[in-house]
Formats: C-alpha cells, sequence, structure tokens
C-alpha cells in the first residue's frame, strides 16, 4: 500500500505496492476549504481513497482566450477550418485541402488598398505569452500576424474578420465598395471544444477589432440549414436582413444547395 501523509491523514493512492512515503505537505492556510463532508466520511483509521482528496482540490480549466493569429498558427488553423467546414474528406484528401487551404491563407489573401483584414484565433494558453513574442516588427502576411512566440497554445477556434466588402452589396451605378462594414467569416471551432462560449469570444473579439477599424457595422452570412448558429448571431444581437425581391446580392462561394441568410449588427462606437 501506497501512502502520502496529507498533514497527519494517510491517503491511499493505489494498492499495489507495499511502500510508504513520508512526504511533508502543507496546505496554505487561505486557500484550503474543505467541506466538513469530506472530513465526516473518512474511516475511523484516517484512511481516505483518491476521489476523496479531490474534493480538496479545485478543478482547473485550461483558458481560453482570443488573439490575432500568427504565422506559427498556420497549420493549426488550416486544420480546424478543414475538419469543420469538410469533415466528410479522408486522407489523402483531407491532406491536400490542408494544404491548399494553407497555401491561400498565406499568398492568396491580397487586400485591397484602404481595406483591413485579420485572423482570430481560440487558443488553450496563457495571456503571458503575448509579453514573449520574438520580434516587435508590425509583419503582416495575408491575415497573419509575422511574430513568433515561444509559446503558442493550442489553436481551438477560428474567425475571420475584414473590410473587404466582397460579400456586401455594391454601392451605386459604379458598384463601389461599401465602407464602414466589417465582415465575418470562417468561423469554426474544434469539435472537441463546441458548445463552451468559444464562439462568443471569437465574435467579440471581431466586434471589438471592427471598432478600432472604425466601422459602423458588422455582418456575416450563415447556413439557414444551421439553426444553432442563426440562435448564435442573434444573441449576440445580430438581426436578420432580408433581401429585395430580385435583389442580385453576393454570397460565400460554396455548394450550390446551400443557402444563405444575411445578418447585421449594429456597433457602438
Amino acid at each position: 500500500m501506497w501512502g502520502v501523509p496529507l498533514g497527519g491523514t494517510t491517503c491511499v493512492i493505489g494498492n499495489s505496492l507495499n511502500l510508504e512515503l513520508k512526504i511533508p505537505f502543507r496546505f496554505p492556510v487561505s486557500s484550503f476549504r474543505a467541506s466538513p463532508k469530506s472530513f465526516s466520511s473518512l474511516p475511523a483509521s484516517g484512511l481516505c481513497r483518491a476521489s476523496q482528496v479531490a474534493e480538496f482540490f479545485p478543478t482547473i480549466s485550461p483558458e481560453v482566450y482570443v488573439r490575432e493569429a500568427r504565422v506559427e498558427d498556420c497549420w493549426e488553423v488550416a486544420e480546424t477550418h478543414c475538419s469543420s467546414f469538410f469533415p466528410e474528406y479522408s486522407f489523402p484528401l483531407d491532406f491536400v485541402l490542408r494544404i491548399d487551404r494553407l497555401i491561400a491563407m498565406l499568398f492568396g489573401l491580397s487586400i485591397p488598398n484602404g481595406c483591413q483584414r485579420t485572423c482570430l484565433v481560440a487558443v488553450v494558453g496563457s495571456k503571458d505569452e503575448e509579453a514573449c513574442l520574438l520580434s516587435t516588427e508590425e509583419l503582416k502576411l495575408g491575415g497573419f500576424d509575422g511574430r513568433l512566440s515561444l509559446n503558442k497554445g493550442y489553436v481551438t477556434g477560428i474567425l475571420t474578420v475584414d473590410t473587404v466588402a466582397d460579400f456586401l452589396p455594391r454601392k451605386g451605378p459604379l458598384r463601389q465598395r461599401r465602407k464602414g462594414i466589417a465582415y465575418i467569416s470562417n468561423v469554426a471551432v474544434r469539435k472537441g471544444y463546441r458548445r463552451k462560449g468559444i464562439a462568443k469570444k471569437l465574435i467579440l473579439k471581431a466586434e471589438a477589432q471592427a471598432r478600432s477599424w472604425g466601422c459602423r457595422a458588422i455582418a456575416l452570412h450563415c447556413d439557414t440549414s444551421n439553426p444553432g448558429a442563426t440562435k448564435l448571431y442573434i444573441g449576440q444581437g445580430f438581426r436578420i436582413i432580408k433581401v429585395p425581391e430580385g435583389a442580385n446580392w453576393p454570397q460565400p462561394k460554396t455548394s450550390p444547395n446551400v443557402q444563405f441568410g444575411f445578418l447585421m449588427k449594429l456597433l457602438d462606437i
């Protein structure tokens, strides 16, 4: 029996070894809070099970925060995008698709003069990593920050926000780009991290980015066959905009069978 003394109480960790270790352990008085139930459940011998020891320690969930994507995140961004939007693909097609997305993100995202584009990522890690960037230069490659970090974190969700207005109705007879409206696209969260509020964090960060660009509104398209996503956006303050009958408003280029709804939200600047 392997026992570890905890403040005078020996706790059973396993029953495969007849070994007792004397390890001094002190709980910080300010942070230790044990319920009466925890102590009342201890046997008279003073032995407790590992499951009872777990009650003494709070569960620590990994921190998920949103930041601007960097070049080092490119592969995970491509992987998140493809696994979310094309889950039916298998090797080798899925690998080829990821390479295609990677090249498109790095070299195919031409931005017209006066427009902005940023890729945001939700990562598991610590915000302290932002102080460990290897470069202070404002280098941009596509929609990515060119700086590197020694501890980049794990990408769990992605979102792209821009002012290019490719999918917004053009203005006037000359079909000029609309200004002052940011556009959200490519919102995706890895399967194991869904329904944890990550998409909301990405949207809030995108709205903050749009405000910093001086935008008065933010818009997006949502697949009408995905009521969960539509409910999410409406809950974040977006409103469904009815497309005028006969109007030929631009839409994302996907499968011809996919129907999109157009949503917009006014921003408080």
